[in-house]
């Protein structure tokens, strides 16, 4: 499989780095009996490993040049149940079936986001994830309120999972190099009942508006949404910006919004 080209379209960038390898095998820790999914196998770099380590996976692999390779793998060392597909497409939660799985990936940097949010929508069959995203991505994944990077993607995250940034990977540990760090990343969705968001459509026009324009007081930021009077009574100083908010208050705000609106 080493003769296959990366595909800059597809953000291919293939980790070859044995000791950054192996410290992601340690951090997802693998257990007997566990159903474990990767997204975007690649050229097994991960994969080798973790079948030698567990003795089966499910793969999730969309480049057809891939695939013959992963036949090879599963033939040469251990079953692997290969979907050749696009992962936006796959239905995780009937992938789990009566169960839950465990993902891991190096996700391609370009659809990073839209596949974290997309694992989420199956959160309920998902124990954990541990991603190899850009560093930039994971650093405003894990931010807290003050945080520079602390913005939507932080809020929205947080508030139906856990966000633990694990260890930094430089360049070098790909092929070819990509033009920035990495970093490995640990997502542990919340059970239903630890998600305080009472409507997820009203929690996220919240937090998008409250963010579409940093330098905006909430006052103005939220005027479409809500009016300061919903803003001061979960706790929100209306002339403050949306980087100082924490999760909390947002979903609280956002559960007020729904209120408002159910009430109309």
């Amino acid at each position: 499989m080493s003769s296959h080209q990366a595909k800059k379209q597809l953000g291919q960038h293939f980790l070859h780095d044995a000791g950054i390898i192996d410290r992601i095998v340690r951090a997802v820790d693998p257990q007997p009996g566990e159903h474990i999914v990767e997204i975007g196998p690649g050229q097994g770099a991960l994969t080798i490993p973790m079948l030698r380590r567990h003795g089966g996976l499910d793969v999730i692999e969309f480049d057809r040049d891939l695939i013959a390779g992963l036949h090879d793998i599963s033939q040469r060392i251990a079953p692997l149940q290969i979907i050749h597909a696009d992962v936006l497409t796959v239905d995780l939660t009937a992938l789990a079936g009566d169960g839950r799985i465990r993902l891991i990936g190096n996700l391609p940097y370009n659809i990073s986001s839209p596949i974290l949010f997309h694992a989420l929508e199956h959160a309920d069959a998902i124990i954990d994830m541990h991603f190899m995203l850009q560093k930039e991505v994971v650093d405003r994944m894990a931010a807290g309120p003050g945080s520079k990077v602390y913005g939507r993607l932080s809020v929205m995250l947080q508030a139906y999972a856990q966000v633990q940034s694990l260890f930094k990977v430089p360049p070098g540990a790909f092929r070819p190099p990509p033009k920035v760090d990495s970093a490995v990343v640990r997502v542990i969705p919340r059970t239903a009942q630890d998600i305080a968001v009472r409507d997820r459509a009203s929690f996220s026009r919240v937090v998008q508006a409250a963010f579409g324009q940093r330098r905006k007081t909430l006052r103005n930021a939220l005027s479409s949404v809500c009016d300061v009077a919903l803003m001061e009574s979960v706790g929100i100083d209306p002339g403050d910006r949306a980087e100082r908010i924490d999760v909390a208050r947002f979903i609280a705000l956002g559960n007020a919004v729904h209120e408002s609106l159910s009430r109309v």
